[in-house]
């Protein structure tokens, strides 16, 4: 697939990001993508109290639900943040193929260090650091002042 493909689908999780954001919640977006098709979308849902309500999650488990094992191996996800440990433990134990991420945890940390923000008490890990045998891209340099904004957009929004 070409990198104008891979930043079309990027550009869609951030939409979602945005439309979390627009909801009150924090700015985090997926899609699920099989043969070229968007399969599922979705944006963080947390604001309600459950804070397992991530995209990145909700799309692991759409994805059980709904694709063959084989169909899962050949899904792409594109998300506006890397995978949280638990949305990377979720993409692995459901198979889920390919990552693209659009802003990494290491820039989360970064962003919410010079907005002087806490990050949650779960660590920041990258990917690889939780999962194995998974081919992961990120970040895309298009979107970190984009993404930036939306996480400063939502820090004010909730303070």
């Amino acid at each position: 697939m070409s990198k104008k493909a891979h930043l079309k689908y990027l550009n869609e999780a951030v939409n979602q990001a945005e439309i979390a954001v627009n909801n009150g919640d924090e700015p985090f977006g997926t899609v699920l993508v099989l043969d070229n098709k968007i399969v599922f979308k979705g944006h963080n849902e947390v604001s309600g109290g459950d804070h397992t309500r991530h995209p990145e999650f909700e799309a692991a488990r759409w994805a059980a639900s709904n694709l063959t094992l084989e169909e899962r191996k050949r899904a792409v996800v594109y998300t506006s943040g890397e995978h949280c440990p638990m949305c990377s433990a979720a993409h692995a134990w459901v198979g889920l193929g390919d990552i693209h991420y659009a802003s990494s945890s290491k820039q989360l940390v970064s962003w919410y260090n010079e907005f002087e923000q806490k990050l949650s008490n779960v660590k920041p890990l990258s990917i690889l650091e939780v999962v194995k045998d998974i081919k992961v891209y990120g970040p895309y340099k298009e979107f970190s002042d984009r993404i930036k904004k939306l996480h400063e957009i939502s820090i004010s929004n909730n303070n």
